[in-house]
C-alpha cells in the first residue's frame, strides 16, 4: 500500500471514530439545553461542564464564567489537605504547666494549647456508623485529655485554666460572613481551639399548654451561657416563629417568638470565643476526672504570653483522628467549621500563619501550580463557601476533580464525597433513577445559589466528571435541586 493510500485509510478511521462521538455530543447538548432553557429555570445563570477523565469536553455552558459556588468551595480545601498533608497526619492538642507539680498540686496555670483540631465533637466519620470507633461523643477526646492530666498525678491546680489558641490568628469571625450567620453552627468563629463545633445545642419544644414559655435546654450546659426565654407556646395550628439572638461578642442569648403545641427541634448556636469555650469544657472534664482548678477560666490568642510554658515538655498530649477522617465531614455532610479550621491549618503549616489569608494562598498555589488552573478562573474568600465572595468557574472545578481522580492520595477524598442514596448530603437525591448509588458529588446551597460537582460512575469506562452551578435564581430550592439532578441524569445517558 502506498503512502497516499495509508493516509487515506488513517483519515477514514479517524472520521469513523470521531463522527459517533460528535453526534452523541450534539444529542447531549440538545437534551441539556432543553432542560436549562425551560421556564422558570431559564431566568437563572447556569454554568455546566461535562468531561471524561481524559479531559475531553462533552458539554459546556458558560463553563469559563465565574459563579458563586456555595459549598462546592469545600472541594478545594479538602483536595489541598489530601495532597499536602500526610495520610497519617494528626493534629495534637497539648497541656502545659507554668509551675512545678508538688504533692499532686500544680503551682501555676494549666495551659491547654490547641493546634486546630476540630474533632472535639460528636460525630461519625464514616457512612457505616456501626463500625467500631466510627463515631465519637463530644466528651470522648476531652475526657481523654483530662484523664491523662490526672494520670500524671495532678489532683489540683492553684492557678488559672487557660485556653491558648495562639497557634492561629486572632481573627475568629470571617469578614465576609453576615452578622446573623455568626450566631449559628455554619458561621461559627474559628480559632485554634474549639469544642462541639464551637456551638451549643439548643433543644426547644412547646410548653405544656398555650401561654406557657417554650421549654429550652442547652447541651453542653457549662453554666456560661445566660439564656433569657421570651417565648410563648401557642395552639397547634398557629405559626412557630421561635428564633435566638445574642448581644454581639457576649454569651448573653435570648429566645423570642412562638412555638406551636407538638413542635420542637434542636438547633446549634455558635459561641463568640472558641478558645474560652474549650477551656470551660476542659474544666468540666477535669472536674469529672478528679482534678480541681481553683483559679479562673481564661483564654488568649497572644502567642508570647505562654511561650515559656510551651518551650517545656508538655504534661500530656492527645491527637486528632487522621487526615482522611478530618476531611470526611467537610465533604459528606458539608461541615463548615471543619473546613475553616482545616484552611487555617494549611496556612499555618505551609504558609506564614494560621489565618484565612495564608490558607487561601496555599489553595491558590495548589490550584495554579499543581492542577494547572488559570488564576483568573477562581477567586476564593473562605474554605466552606459561606461567603458570597467566592467565585469559581465550572471548568476549574472540572479540572480539580480530574486532577483528584488520578492523584495517588485520592482515596480519602473520594470516600468522603456523598454518594447518591447513601448517608450524607445526597441521601435523598437520585432515588429511583438509574444514578441511585452512582453519583459521587459535593452539594452546595446558599441564598439564590445551588451547585453540584463530582463524578458519575458509568457501567463502561471511567467516570464522567461534571460541575453544575446555578446562580441568581428565585425558584424554590427543591425545584432547583430536582432540575440539577435531571441535568445529571441526562448527561449520564
Amino acid at each position: 500500500m502506498d503512502r497516499r493510500a495509508i493516509r487515506l485509510a488513517a483519515h477514514v478511521l479517524l472520521v469513523a471514530l470521531f463522527i459517533p462521538h460528535a453526534l452523541e455530543a450534539q444529542r447531549l447538548a440538545r437534551r441539556l439545553d432543553r432542560l436549562l432553557d425551560t421556564a422558570p429555570f431559564d431566568r437563572a445563570n447556569w454554568g455546566v461542564i461535562v468531561t471524561d477523565t481524559a479531559g475531553r469536553v462533552l458539554y459546556a455552558r458558560n463553563a469559563d464564567r465565574l459563579f458563586v459556588p456555595a459549598s462546592n468551595t469545600k472541594l478545594v480545601v479538602t483536595a489541598a489537605a489530601s495532597v499536602l498533608l500526610p495520610r497519617a497526619f494528626r493534629i495534637s492538642t497539648s497541656v502545659y504547666g507554668t509551675g512545678p507539680v508538688e504533692d499532686g498540686v500544680l503551682h501555676g496555670d494549666l495551659v491547654v494549647y490547641g493546634r486546630g483540631d476540630p474533632s472535639f465533637s460528636e460525630r461519625c466519620y464514616g457512612t457505616d456508623t456501626t463500625v467500631a470507633g466510627a463515631c465519637e461523643t463530644v466528651w470522648h477526646r476531652l475526657d481523654a485529655l483530662a484523664d491523662s492530666v490526672q494520670a500524671r498525678g495532678i489532683r489540683a491546680v492553684d492557678g488559672a485554666l487557660v485556653g491558648d489558641g495562639s497557634y492561629f490568628d486572632a481573627q475568629y469571625a470571617h469578614p465576609g460572613w453576615e452578622a446573623y450567620d455568626l450566631n449559628w453552627w455554619y458561621g461559627s468563629p474559628v480559632a485554634a481551639l474549639g469544642v462541639n463545633d464551637n456551638s451549643v445545642n439548643l433543644a426547644w419544644k412547646a410548653g405544656p399548654a398555650p401561654g406557657w414559655p417554650a421549654a429550652i435546654t442547652l447541651e453542653p450546659d457549662l453554666g456560661i451561657v445566660r439564656l433569657e426565654n421570651r417565648t410563648r407556646t401557642v395552639d397547634s395550628g398557629a405559626a412557630t416563629t421561635i428564633d435566638f439572638f445574642r448581644e454581639p461578642g457576649t454569651l448573653n442569648v435570648w429566645a423570642e417568638g412562638t412555638v406551636a403545641l407538638g413542635r420542637g427541634r434542636t438547633e446549634y448556636f455558635a459561641l463568640p470565643d472558641p478558645n474560652l469555650y474549650f477551656a470551660h469544657a476542659f474544666r468540666a472534664a477535669l472536674l469529672r476526672n478528679g482534678v480541681a482548678v481553683t483559679g479562673p477560666t481564661v483564654a488568649t490568642a497572644d502567642s508570647v504570653r505562654y511561650r515559656a510554658a510551651r518551650d517545656t515538655p508538655a504534661l500530656v498530649t492527645v491527637c486528632s483522628r487522621p487526615r482522611d477522617d478530618l476531611i470526611f465531614p467537610i465533604l459528606n455532610t458539608s461541615q463548615n467549621w471543619f473546613a475553616e479550621m482545616l484552611l487555617k491549618l494549611l496556612g499555618k503549616r505551609f504558609g506564614d500563619e494560621g489565618s484565612w489569608r495564608a490558607g487561601l494562598a496555599v489553595e491558590r498555589g495548589l490550584l495554579h501550580d499543581s492542577v494547572g488552573i488559570d488564576t483568573t478562573a477562581f477567586s476564593l474568600s473562605d474554605g466552606s463557601g459561606l461567603s458570597t465572595g467566592n467565585l469559581v468557574s465550572p471548568r476549574a472545578f472540572g479540572q480539580l476533580l480530574r486532577y483528584m481522580w488520578s492523584h495517588a492520595e485520592r482515596d480519602g477524598f473520594l470516600r468522603a464525597l456523598p454518594r447518591s442514596g447513601q448517608r450524607g448530603s445526597l441521601r435523598t437525591r437520585f432515588l429511583g433513577t438509574p444514578l441511585e448509588g452512582r453519583v459521587l458529588a459535593k452539594t452546595g446551597s446558599i441564598q439564590h445559589v445551588h451547585s453540584l460537582s463530582g463524578y458519575v460512575e458509568r457501567t463502561r469506562g471511567g467516570p464522567l466528571i461534571f460541575s453544575v452551578i446555578v446562580n441568581n435564581h428565585t425558584v424554590p430550592g427543591r425545584q432547583v435541586l430536582a432540575q440539577i439532578d435531571s441535568v445529571v441524569v441526562e448527561l449520564a445517558r
